[in-house]
Parts: structure tokens; C-alpha cells; sequence
């Protein structure tokens, strides 16, 4: 069991639970769902902070791309055990940000990871920096504050 501090550090947690359609022949969680579900805690946590996407970038010029992903595997999930999914800011740059992902069962760390975004021009594809309504929402969510 891990430290419980360590779940304490995200601020963001949302709950699931193991789908059987998720598991493979090792009655485990496949690898490659962690990845949806980290999209599914970022897609809470861009709610949480008062920006649901993707109309919380509208009217910004930009939008947000995936560019690194990072999965590390510490223990499997199976069926129809709930897990916690967390995320948080933990790096902004000019018009980049990196998110922290965790995912738990009954505080056991199962999985950590990280996804980096950029910012970018829709069109060009070219990075342009954070949006402020963007980086401002964040600042504040992850000081503890409310959406915004």
C-alpha cells in the first residue's frame, strides 16, 4: 500500500469502475485502456476547473494536442473494482502543460503517468501560448480554489 499522502496530492479524483469489455484473457485491466482512462480524468478535470472541453477553448485561437503520454504499470486492476482516477497541473509552461496522472484502488497506486499538451494554431499546427483563461483557471483550481 502506498503512502496515502501520495493519492492526497490530487485534487482532482474521479471514480470508475472496471468494465468487463476491459479486461483481457488475463483477467486483467488491457494496457492499453489506462489511456482512455487518463482522457477520462482529464476530461473531468477540464469540467471541474470551469472549462469543460473543448468549449472552454472556444474563442481562444488555439487548441490543445497531445504530444507524450507516459504509462507506468505498478500493480494490474480487474474486473469491477472501482478505481480512482487523479490528475493534476503539475508544470505550465509558455504553451505547454504537463499533467500528473495516478490511478488507485483503495489507495494503492496501480498506475503513474504523465500527458503533455500543447497549445497550438488549429490550422498551422504551430504552438501558441496558453491561453490565459486557461492557465488562470488552473492556477486557481490547483491553489485550491473553485471553478471558475
Amino acid at each position: 500500500m502506498q503512502k496515502p499522502s501520495e493519492l492526497a496530492a490530487f485534487r482532482l479524483r474521479h471514480s470508475l469502475r472496471v468494465r468487463w469489455a476491459e479486461v483481457d484473457p488475463q483477467n486483467i485491466v488491457f494496457n492499453g485502456h489506462y489511456l482512455t482512462y487518463f482522457d477520462i480524468g482529464v476530461t473531468e478535470y477540464w469540467r471541474a476547473i470551469g472549462l469543460p472541453y473543448p468549449e472552454g477553448m472556444a474563442g481562444t485561437g488555439g487548441d490543445l494536442f497531445a504530444v507524450r503520454s507516459v504509462i507506468n504499470y505498478h500493480a494490474s486492476a480487474h474486473f469491477d473494482e472501482m478505481l480512482d482516477i487523479c490528475v493534476r497541473a503539475e508544470k505550465l509552461g509558455n504553451s505547454s502543460m504537463t499533467f500528473e496522472m495516478g490511478i488507485f484502488r483503495d489507495g494503492e497506486r496501480l498506475i503513474s503517468g504523465e500527458i503533455v499538451y500543447v497549445n497550438a494554431d488549429p490550422e498551422s499546427k504551430t504552438s501558441r501560448p496558453l491561453p490565459e483563461k486557461l492557465r488562470l483557471a488552473i492556477e486557481a483550481w490547483e491553489a485550491g480554489g473553485s471553478a471558475g
